[in-house]
């Protein structure tokens, strides 16, 4: 089957289409039951697969994780929706402590199949602790896969691989991107979530990006007057260098965008990584595009703190006069 869908209805898709497969998939956060979730991604699920598989959680993200541990230890797979990015804090502990470390703990012989949903980034006006860009705490963790999709067939093949994986999850969703619209093929998986993937091939400059950031790397890939191949990380952790590194070796220069700030950021381990693999290749300094080293400011003004394409296309004219 296929058919245009945006990114919210399309990660609906995948989540019906996992709780299809397997019975022991199982939905919980908080209002995702009859409400559908507040960007009704859980839309319709509570009505036809019942409340003893999409499940109203209470206000309490460190319960929602402790619980699908527990669940998942006894067989489930617990598919956990954190409301907003900034809501997730009062869980880390859990997944920093013990989801991420059980299945070393146990010497392999526990898994920890669970999938948590996090809406993330800015751009839609929220209020304070509803914008923030917290994935790089969670790529620094060992025993965490991460993945952030940027287009629906990304949403779909990317959040399906989620579910399936017998590795806990932290799956970051670009709210801003929510209501895209897009081209899915739900017959089979096309996009390998954890290999980065080329969505626009060019000759002069790499940009990468990832979640948000991608359509607006494509935006200044159109307005550039150079030659721009963007690439979509897709996979945060594992991190795909192999295939940046490829296509820098072709281009000779980089560009990495991110929403996040750049102090330590996910940009400053692709930069690190890329500097060391195409010492010899690259013809000009890597340039960082990244939210600021603030807190994330007031929805008035996050349009000034949110990478643009201008800003991009500033970082692609140094490379190219460097």
């Amino acid at each position: 089957m296929t058919n245009d869908l945006t990114i919210a209805k399309a990660l609906n898709q995948a989540l019906r289409t996992a709780m299809e497969e397997d019975s022991k998939v199982l939905l919980f956060g908080e209002d995702i039951g009859k409400l559908g979730g507040v960007f009704r991604v859980t839309d319709e699920l509570h009505k036809d697969f019942g409340d003893h598989r999409v499940l109203d959680s209470p206000l309490a993200e460190s319960g929602i994780v402790g619980t699908a541990i527990g669940l998942a230890m006894r067989g489930y797979r617990p598919v956990l929706e954190i409301q907003f990015d900034g809501f997730v804090f009062p869980a880390f502990d859990q997944i920093i402590s013990q989801l991420a470390k059980v299945h070393r703990r146990t010497n392999g012989s526990v898994k920890l199949p669970i999938t948590i949903r996090i809406p993330y980034g800015g751009g839609i006006g929220a209020v304070e602790h509803h914008s923030e860009s917290p994935e790089t705490f969670f790529t620094h963790i060992p025993g965490l896969r991460v993945l952030t999709p940027s287009d629906p067939q990304s949403a779909y093949s990317c959040l399906l691989s989620a579910i399936r994986s017998n590795d806990p999850v932290i799956f970051f969703e670009p709210k801003r991107r929510y209501w895209d619209k897009g081209f899915v093929d739900r017959t089979e998986s096309p996009v390998d979530p954890w290999r980065a993937r080329i969505v626009r091939t060019g000759s002069d400059v790499t940009v990468v990006a990832y979640g948000p950031m991608v359509k607006t790397a494509l935006q200044a890939a159109n307005a550039s007057e150079y030659s721009l191949e963007v690439i979509d990380l897709q996979s945060l952790s594992p991190l795909d260098d192999r295939s940046i590194a490829d296509s820098v070796e072709r281009t000779g220069r980089l560009v990495i965008v991110h929403e996040a700030p750049g102090n330590l950021g996910l940009g400053a381990e692709i930069a690190a990584r890329i500097g060391k693999s195409c010492f010899y290749t690259l013809e000009a300094p890597i340039e960082r595009v990244t939210g600021y080293d603030i807190p994330y400011p007031p929805s008035k003004l996050e349009e000034h703190y949110l990478p643009d394409h201008d800003r991009i296309l500033v970082a692609v004219d140094s490379a190219m006069e460097a």
